[in-house]
């Protein structure tokens, strides 16, 4: 049995195809190029496997991953600690109150009273980079940090207030 899929190729590639489409048998074309594609992504995931103790490897990366996460929870609370001592009033009272209800600090983030700091803060942690591809969970760990020093600034002063 047979199963069709429909591709997608742009214009030039289309208008050059048109041309010679009764010289190519595209079906077996294809079908050539991705049995072939499979075929190296077989044999290199199999290689990787005899080569290597994947689950080694997996728990390196698990561990750096953690490590990782740490230090940006830890850059993220110093940040928010210094943030907090420097803050308005009013600015204060409203990431306190948005620590409670805001969806993973991204309300604050876009926040047009916060959105220049934010970015500056992104790039110079590198979360922008890391967000365009894709990974969440550092960004996660950084701004929930940054909410905790934010809340163990107000903690120590606000019973002076």
């Amino acid at each position: 049995m047979t199963q069709k899929i429909t591709l997608s190729i742009p214009d030039r590639l289309h208008e050059k195809l048109n041309e010679w489409r009764s010289s190519f048998n595209l079906s077996k074309m294809f079908q050539d190029a991705l049995s072939d594609a499979i075929e190296r992504k077989e044999a290199f995931s199999k290689k990787l496997c005899e080569e290597f103790d994947m689950t080694q490897i997996i728990n390196r990366l698990h561990q750096e991953k953690e490590q990782w996460l740490k230090s940006l929870y830890n850059a993220g609370r110093k940040r928010g600690f210094g943030w907090a001592q420097g803050a308005h009033y009013q600015d204060l009272l409203y990431v306190l109150d948005c620590d409670d209800t805001c969806d993973s600090g991204q309300e604050i983030v876009r926040h047009s009273r916060f959105k220049a700091y934010f970015e500056d803060l992104y790039d110079a942690h590198d979360l922008t980079r890391y967000a365009q591809q894709g990974g969440v969970d550092h960004e996660k760990k950084f701004l929930q940090g940054w909410f905790d020093g934010v809340n163990a600034f107000w903690n120590e002063v606000r019973e002076y207030i």
